[in-house]
């Protein structure tokens, strides 16, 4: 493997992110080293000592991960805050769901304390679609105005981590009321849809989280 070779994948070791960002990013670098290294070459270096004079004039792998990270970083957190504000509404839907799933009075008193349960479980979703929104907002062209909120993307990060572990509880309460209500198919659907919610957002979240916490530019 030639230096920009080496350098390029050692640069890909060290970053986490979304992988199409990442692949990006990674390919604009290695576009930028043999761009340098054919301007080298045309000066009149030699082909290996072209490539290590771009790689020298790039910068090393601990020089260049901290600022490269904060951009996928910010992908990510993005990526998240678009992923909460999508599913968060599912959870308004299944408190809707619950708080009419069954007027019989036999059937009616756990359904209403998981009504209850919803209810709190919506306000949740309710302040996570906005700061997912206000992240978007933030990191979107907000950004090319103001610099994104470093602590951003860990916040964004625990939200959705809260928003998923509601979206658990909610598939708990849906299963509960749905064993109890005659229109069961449709709380038992709607359980279905909080727990893949809940995977979708969980899986973004940690990966989020993750990124948030490796060392980034401020």
């Amino acid at each position: 493997m030639s230096p920009i070779d080496d350098h390029v994948a050692a640069l890909a070791a060290a970053l986490r992110g979304p992988e199409r960002a990442k692949s990006r990013l990674i390919e604009e670098m290695h576009d930028g080293l043999m761009d340098t290294a054919a301007a080298h070459a045309d000066a009149g270096a030699d082909e290996e000592e072209a490539a290590r004079l771009a790689v020298r004039e790039f910068g090393t792998v601990d020089e260049l991960v901290p600022g490269c990270q904060r951009e996928l970083t910010v992908v990510q957190a993005r990526h998240t805050a678009r992923t909460v504000a999508l599913t968060a509404p599912f959870l308004v839907a299944c408190w809707y769901l619950v708080r009419t799933a069954d007027d019989e009075p036999a059937a009616w008193q756990l359904p209403h304390a998981a009504q209850l349960l919803a209810g709190h479980l919506a306000l949740v979703a309710t302040l996570a679609a906005l700061l997912a929104a206000a992240t978007l907002a933030a990191t979107g062209t907000l950004a090319r105005r103001l610099p994104t909120p470093h602590r951003l993307p860990l916040v964004v990060a625990w939200a959705g981590t809260i928003a998923s572990a509601a979206m658990a509880v909610a598939t708990l309460a849906l299963a509960t009321a749905a064993a109890l209500a005659t229109n069961w198919p449709l709380l038992a659907a709607a359980g279905a849809l909080a727990a893949t919610s809940h995977a979708v957002v969980a899986t973004s979240s940690r990966a989020c989280r993750r990124c948030a916490t490796l060392p980034v530019t401020t």
